[in-house]
């Protein structure tokens, strides 16, 4: 049963690793529900939010591709609630 989710993911250098995050978030866009992504380009970093709903194990397919980028850093969050 699907449950809603949120990945946070910290970009560090992301001129060295956006492409690659984004190739990886676009081939998931089914269960993708949000993004919001702010660059805090005086400290070299961005920090993005995804709102998910899905299995955990896309869930957790997702998480693991994008923190296996380097210098990307994620962790999520994943309801108890069956939707």
């Amino acid at each position: 049963m699907a449950k809603v989710a949120v990945i946070s993911a910290i970009l560090e250098h992301p001129e060295l690793c956006q492409h690659r995050f984004n190739d990886v978030v676009a081939s998931f866009k089914g269960i993708i529900k949000g993004r919001m992504g702010i660059p805090m380009d005086e400290h070299g970093i961005s920090v993005i939010s995804i709102t998910l709903i899905g299995e955990p194990d896309e869930i957790n397919a997702l998480t693991g591709k994008l923190g296996n980028i380097e210098h990307v850093f994620v962790k999520t969050s994943i309801s108890k609630k069956e939707v």
